[in-house]
């Protein structure tokens, strides 16, 4: 039993004070014990579960009048099916653990519920009505209060993928810790994005001062007094995205071949470090771990007063390592000639992107994208916008 937060939504608060056992978890709300009829005249109990819109303390209208149930078809007193609600009939996965059987519709007159407070009432009383017909005592208000047992790593609802229906993917992404080594350009960008998505733990490795030029190539807006403050790097997106996201681990220090082993044990690694002879024990380190990292790198060059630009991903698993080795994917080496990006050069589009293609195979790896050509390496020329996609797993 849970304490209520003090904090909590008003409809979602005056359900529980009302008696309803309801909790929220991962971005859907559930309402529990809920009595109704079987076929057979039995009274049994079932949960009613809508995705949830608005925040954890801020009330939002229900996206739809649609409600999901986990249970028997219910029906009256009488043993006959309600076909006044019936609206779909299918078994999936929703919110975790929960096995949704049917889905009811019951629309207002106005053409839509005020709140989540009248929409669970409004089922609730549907089936628990024609329960206590049977039972007078029966009621789906036990005043057990359970509260949020969302184990979610956010300090706020991510409420868009209940509502567009893919907290089952997202799932995907959970239970999971990665480690971004260099939040230089790209590793801050790629923190940007891996903090809005569900792993436990988000590790950043960079012994770097955040200064003024670092600013201008990082998501966000730092201010002046921030910059002259002169923070740790990590320290300073470590509690910028903390706002956001639990579990960041702030490292104010280089990964070199003395402390390498602190990379041990993630379930993906990003390198985003600049120096390319700095990789050389990170990826012999990293390999006999047996661990995934996935490696970024950008290239520019002034070319007759305009820039050149390649943006280059690779990524490298236990069963697919040949590829960084033979075919030199990943660069162990000084990069020759004048590299305009090696200067602090302001482009955090490319920095963005890079990132970004990082990203996402990193999601193709888990699941949660689609993954047709199993590619371990893309290079992406901005000059003529073509993308090559090769070393296929």
């Amino acid at each position: 039993m849970y304490q209520k937060p003090t904090n909590l939504r008003a409809d979602v608060a005056r359900l529980i004070d009302d008696g309803y056992e309801v909790s929220i978890e991962h971005n859907h709300l559930i309402m529990c014990n809920v009595p109704y009829v079987t076929s057979a005249r039995e009274i049994k109990r079932g949960t009613l579960i809508s995705p949830l819109t608005g925040s954890f303390s801020e009330v939002a209208r229900p996206s739809d009048h649609v409600i999901m149930f986990s249970g028997d078809y219910p029906c009256d007193a009488h043993g006959k099916q309600l076909e006044s609600i019936r609206n779909a009939t299918r078994n999936e996965n929703v919110a975790g653990q929960w096995a949704i059987n049917h889905r009811f519709s019951s629309k207002p007159k106005r053409g839509y519920y005020l709140d989540y407070y009248e929409k669970m009432h409004t089922y609730a009383s549907i089936l628990a009505n024609q329960a206590a017909a049977l039972d007078p005592e029966c009621t789906a208000r036990t005043f057990r209060v359970i509260g949020s047992t969302d184990d979610s790593p956010f300090q706020y609802f991510d409420n868009a993928s209940g509502r567009v229906g893919i907290s089952e993917v997202t799932q995907k992404l959970t239970k999971r810790s990665i480690a971004i080594v260099g939040l230089g350009g790209t590793g801050s960008y790629v923190l940007d994005y891996a903090a809005k998505t569900p792993v436990d733990e988000i590790h950043l490795f960079d012994g770097d001062i955040f200064e003024q030029h670092t600013a201008f190539r990082c998501p966000g807006a730092a201010t002046i007094e921030e910059i002259m403050g002169r923070p740790p790097k990590v320290g300073f997106l470590a509690d910028k995205y903390g706002k956001m996201h639990r579990g960041i681990v702030p490292h104010d220090e280089y990964i070199t071949e003395e402390n390498v082993a602190q990379l041990e044990g993630f379930d993906m690694v990003f390198l985003c470090i600049d120096a390319n002879e700095a990789k050389v024990p990170i990826v012999q380190a990293l390999e006999s771990f047996d661990s995934k990292f996935i490696d970024v790198g950008i290239g520019v060059n002034l070319v007759r007063n305009g820039l050149t630009a390649t943006l280059r991903t690779t990524t490298s698993t236990p069963e697919n390592r040949q590829h960084v080795h033979d075919r030199k994917r990943i660069p162990m080496k000084a990069a020759p000639g004048n590299n305009e990006y090696a200067r602090n050069i302001q482009i955090a589009e490319l920095n963005a992107i890079n990132a970004g293609f990082a990203i996402v195979q990193w999601k193709q790896e888990c699941g949660f994208y689609r993954d047709t050509e199993h590619e371990l390496f893309s290079l992406f020329r901005v000059a003529d916008n073509h993308i090559l996609n090769e070393d296929a797993a």
